[in-house]
């Protein structure tokens, strides 16, 4: 990863406009002067794949988890992504985006510049469009850049428990053309799962979207590999996100393609379940990204160095590869890389200054301290 010691940084309203080395510092009459006190300064986190909008927290699922039931066991018998839907339903719009405000706010302190953030507890038309419409106003409130998913095909509600094919009819006629109307979502998601949706119905949703202008962003390999990644490849989706079940012809398949694997260390770690292959992933040359998965039942934690962390700790990425992952892969992985992702003159100045660090190798190393100095998101300190 280039570095450059002893370095300055100029920036000019919200944008990077200049670094080099101190000696090259061209000194500016009446510019204002930050000291990094030893520090180093970083690109912000782009978190590219997170549930931030949500109307509850579901602990008593957690101890479901610690007495031995299964995610797929807490789904069955009424828990899960049907709790949170109907949290959502029940929640006004307005206090669902003072908790998701929130929530933003606090992650931007943890050094997120970038978010993706996805609907899908909402599973009626009516409380899937109040949380894209939550999403629209955290953009247009927040100086984070932020995308938006669409994942109505979360779960199944169960009123369409037994007739998967009435919802997917559903998502097709009366919701996708709501929020394309509305311009509510830059991506479509799937949860593409046994249990859930099948390889076909996902395709079969996608190309929905795809036809109203929703590029494929999806949920796939989580639980079991049941042949979604060569759907996702077919599509050009922009991410496959989760694998922690790959077969090797998927890892394969996912290297030669376009499509972004997206990893979430914090779903695995949380679920005790197998994380994602990353060494297999990196060493076929594959595209990854990290993400937290920020949501009530599977990563309670929008904190991105914590990920960085287990990254390294349990996929064994290397230092430099898990930041880089979390910073110019995750912008590609939500196409905001040409404002974020990097240090670059014309982009956005969101960025992390470190507190005195010995190496870059000390921030997953030291996990648990809070390494961090200050925040700056489009050229302004956040604290």
């Amino acid at each position: 990863m280039p570095c450059i010691e002893n370095a300055y940084l100029h920036i000019e309203d919200d944008e990077i406009a200049g670094y080099g080395s101190m000696e090259d510092f061209p000194a500016r009459k009446g510019a204002e002067i930050t000291n990094a006190n030893g520090g180093t300064v970083l690109p912000a986190w782009c978190d590219s794949h997170t549930h931030l909008v949500f109307a509850g927290t579901r602990e008593n699922e957690f101890l479901d988890k610690i007495k031995g039931l299964t995610y797929a066991e807490i789904a069955a018998k009424g828990g899960g992504i049907l709790h949170s839907a109907k949290a959502v339903q029940y929640m006004s719009e307005d206090e669902l985006f003072r908790l998701s405000w929130e929530r933003l706010q606090d992650i931007a302190k943890f050094g997120t510049g970038a978010v993706e953030i996805k609907s899908g507890y909402g599973l009626s038309t009516e409380a899937e469009l109040k949380m894209l419409r939550v999403i629209k106003r955290l953009k247009e409130k927040s100086s984070l850049q932020i995308k938006s998913t669409f994942l109505g095909a979360h779960a199944f509600p169960e009123a369409f428990r037994d007739n998967h094919a009435g919802y997917i009819q559903k998502i097709k006629e009366e919701m996708l053309p709501m929020i394309a109307a509305e311009k509510l979502a830059d991506y479509i998601d799937v949860f593409c799962e046994k249990g859930f949706f099948s390889v076909e119905e996902t395709e079969e949703i996608c190309k929905a979207g795809m036809a109203l202008g929703l590029k494929p962003k999806l949920h796939v390999n989580q639980l079991n590999d049941i042949g979604a990644i060569p759907m996702a490849v077919k599509l050009n989706a922009i991410s496959a996100d989760h694998l922690e079940t790959m077969e090797e012809e998927s890892v394969t398949m996912l290297a030669k393609s376009n499509t972004i694997g997206t990893l979430l260390p914090g779903a695995a770690f949380f679920l005790n379940m197998q994380f994602p292959p990353a060494r297999a992933l990196i060493n076929q040359n594959a595209a990854i990204a990290l993400a937290t998965d920020y949501n009530p039942g599977s990563c309670p934690c929008g904190n991105m160095l914590m990920m960085i962390s287990l990254a390294c700790i349990k996929m064994k990425m290397l230092p430099e590869e898990a930041v880089n992952a979390a910073t110019i892969n995750g912008a590609f992985a939500m196409e905001t890389n040409s404002t974020t992702g990097s240090i670059i003159p014309g982009k956005k100045a969101s960025i992390i200054l470190t507190k005195k660090i010995p190496s870059l190798t000390y921030l997953p190393y030291a996990f648990g301290t809070h390494p961090i100095q200050r925040v700056m998101i489009s050229g302004e300190w956040i604290n």
